[in-house]
């Protein structure tokens, strides 16, 4: 968790990972997790949450259970009406390390830099701090001005974009 000040400014709040334990039935680890989840929310009240796009992995069982994992998160950001933004991997790798197609211990790296932080967080907690970096950084860019767009004479999309300096 991070608040944004404004500018290049990024304060970290809190960050950590949740792990229900593995003894207990599914349904009563989900419910454990939603619970641990929603006290959280309570006590931090966040403003918006940041999530990963849902992406297909290597293994059907591991896509399985984060699905399952990422379901119970939500329900717990429903149940607190806490607006929920979503980004594609690449896109938080990229705001965050410069690179879409960063490792993971880069993507840690940098997340330790741009929040000051003293140890390098666990990798499932530098992917939610990176989400909620990249969130904070998209924030910026739909704040500043628009620039206005050429539409192509054929109806193709010609991507060129005109920009005017400032007088």
């Amino acid at each position: 968790m991070i608040d944004a000040l404004g500018g290049d400014d990024l304060r970290w709040v809190a960050h950590g990972v949740l792990r229900p334990g593995k003894t207990v039935s599914l349904s009563l680890r989900l419910g454990s997790l939603a619970t641990e989840l929603g006290g959280l929310i309570e006590t931090y009240r966040p403003d918006v949450a940041c999530v990963e796009n849902v992406f297909v992995s290597a293994s059907a069982r591991s896509a399985l259970v984060l699905g399952q994992a990422r379901g119970a998160a939500l329900v717990a950001l429903g149940q607190a009406a806490v607006p929920l933004v979503e980004y594609a991997p690449a896109k938080i790798k990229q705001s965050v390390s410069g690179s879409g197609r960063a490792p993971k211990a880069q993507v840690q790296r940098m997340v330790k830099r741009l929040l000051a932080l003293q140890r390098t967080p666990p990798t499932d907690a530098a992917d939610a701090l990176a989400a909620a970096i990249c969130h904070a950084q998209a924030g910026r860019l739909e704040a500043l001005p628009r620039v206005k767009r050429r539409r192509p004479r054929t109806g193709a999309f010609a991507g060129r974009v005109r920009v005017r300096r400032a007088p």
